[in-house]
């Protein structure tokens, strides 16, 4: 009796043990094809601008976050290795709520409650942190479950397909339709291009594929033979950008050329050994500058003749708007007013700001205007942390970009090839929103926020780039 069970003992644990595997493989793969899925869904609806989609985004995002919880603990990780870029977010959330907390709740001559706090929409602060959370949370399980070289490039392309889904029907859509509604009921013509509302926000997500194009490009970050399937794919990703008449994402573009070039020289030197037939070329400093100039040039002669009339009224538009002539109709609808008011509201509240998402509600008091129209946004993602969050939400945005910084540059210098063209192009398409963001508020956007979360996944991510089942069962 005691001879079958010791017999029988190994069985029953190695059956355990695959169970406990296979259970392991259906959780990372189903938050691995849900986290694939949030980055389709998320650009149909508009790139999920509206409060409903939003609120849905979040949800399922926490939801993720229980299958994780359950998950991690069984393997006993949770961060892989996120700690550094996690923390200022989460500092930046509690920040956040702080000011949201009343400090008193009433008010002279007023016999309902009030909510005083440091906010001045404490409620829209406290989606924003909602909304902080769950991006941080998708970042945090990228990294864990798209840990491998196979799930990168999963995600990758998944992105480039998104972009160049969204140029397709924003070219079909600006040459058929000639009514209210195309695929989506609040699309109008002549305004927004593709799916969005807005056409700034189309670029951003154009502009962040075609940095991951260039990388892959560039760096060879694909096989011989693919790379001419994706030097196809900067075409309609081009166009897209080109016809949607973004003059950002235009200034951007030529900013992630410019980046490209330098970072590209850059990793000559250092990779000239390995790559000598064709980098030690690019170690010359005219061939560098004439190589810049002529993609330059290209570039906007294209540009101006894609463009066409549509282009040129587009920046006539733009410098109206910096045109600073009192004698116009002063309804404050131009960039330089709004960021003046802007300027005043954090002068106005240096430390802690207006609160995170707050702005609205706050810069009729600093917008000197008719009121005809009142802006909604900044204009300028920058200048609203500043007005925002104040010097405490600055510094703590600070600190998580120097920690990005810090591992762009470790991945940069990787012998993993597929890695350091990952990490090259996902960095050329972070430099494209930060200039955008300069002149517009595209982040604000979902599809935006939760692309260029994964862009900042993918330049940073330190994973070892184990085979599938080595990652599955770690």
């Amino acid at each position: 009796m005691s001879q079958a069970n010791t017999l029988e003992a190994p069985t029953i644990y190695q059956d355990r043990a695959e169970v406990s595997s296979g259970m392991a493989n259906v959780l990372s793969r189903t938050i691995f094809l849900t986290l694939l899925s949030l980055l389709v869904l998320t650009a149909i609806p508009y790139g999920t601008s509206q409060p409903w989609w939003i609120a849905t985004f979040v949800t399922l995002s926490f939801a993720l976050a229980i299958v994780w919880i359950v998950d991690g603990y069984r393997r006993n990780s949770w961060l892989a290795g996120t700690g550094p870029l996690v923390l200022p977010l989460a500092a930046l959330a509690a920040f956040a709520f702080a000011q949201t907390i009343p400090f008193g709740n009433s008010a002279a001559g007023i016999r309902f409650p009030v909510w005083n706090a440091i906010s001045a929409d404490p409620y829209q602060t406290r989606f924003f942190v909602l909304l902080l959370l769950a991006l941080s949370l998708c970042g945090v399980l990228l990294t864990r479950y798209a840990g491998t070289e196979k799930r990168m490039r999963i995600v990758i392309n998944v992105i480039i397909c998104v972009a160049i889904a969204s140029a397709l029907f924003g070219i079909v859509r600006q040459t058929t339709q000639h009514s209210k509604g195309f695929g989506l009921a609040l699309l109008v013509p002549e305004s927004g291009y593709g799916q969005f509302i807005n056409r700034n926000h189309f670029a951003y997500l154009m502009e962040m594929a075609l940095g991951l194009v260039l990388g892959l490009v560039l760096l060879r970050g694909v096989k011989r033979e693919q790379s001419l399937i994706y030097v196809a794919a900067l075409l309609p990703l081009w166009t897209g950008l080109v016809l949607c008449s973004s003059r950002g994402g235009l200034v951007a573009m030529m900013a992630q050329v410019l980046v490209a070039i330098l970072l590209f020289s850059s990793r000559g030197r250092r990779h000239s050994s390995k790559d000598a037939s064709f980098l030690r070329i690019t170690r010359s400093l005219p061939v560098r500058i004439t190589l810049m100039l002529v993609l330059i040039l290209g570039i906007l002669i294209g540009t101006v003749w894609l463009g066409g009339d549509q282009l040129a009224s587009r920046i006539e538009e733009s410098r109206l708007q910096l045109n600073t002539d009192t004698s116009l109709l002063h309804n404050g609808a131009s960039r330089n007013e709004i960021w003046r008011a802007t300027w005043r509201m954090f002068l106005a509240h240096p430390i802690a700001g207006v609160g995170l998402a707050g702005y609205w509600a706050a810069v009729p008091a600093f917008h000197d205007a008719s009121g005809t129209l009142t802006p909604q946004q900044a204009h300028n993602d920058y200048l609203e942390l500043l007005a925002s969050g104040g010097v405490i939400g600055t510094i703590l945005m600070i600190w998580f970009a120097v920690n990005v910084i810090r591992r762009i540059r470790e991945n940069l210098k990787s012998e993993n090839r597929f890695r350091r063209a990952a990490c090259f192009g996902a960095t050329v398409g972070i430099a494209g929103v930060a200039v955008h963001s300069l002149v517009d508020f595209g982040l604000h956007t979902i599809v935006n926020a939760l692309v260029f979360t994964t862009l900042i996944v993918i330049a940073t991510s330190n994973a070892q780039w184990k085979n599938e089942r080595a990652h599955a069962e770690s």
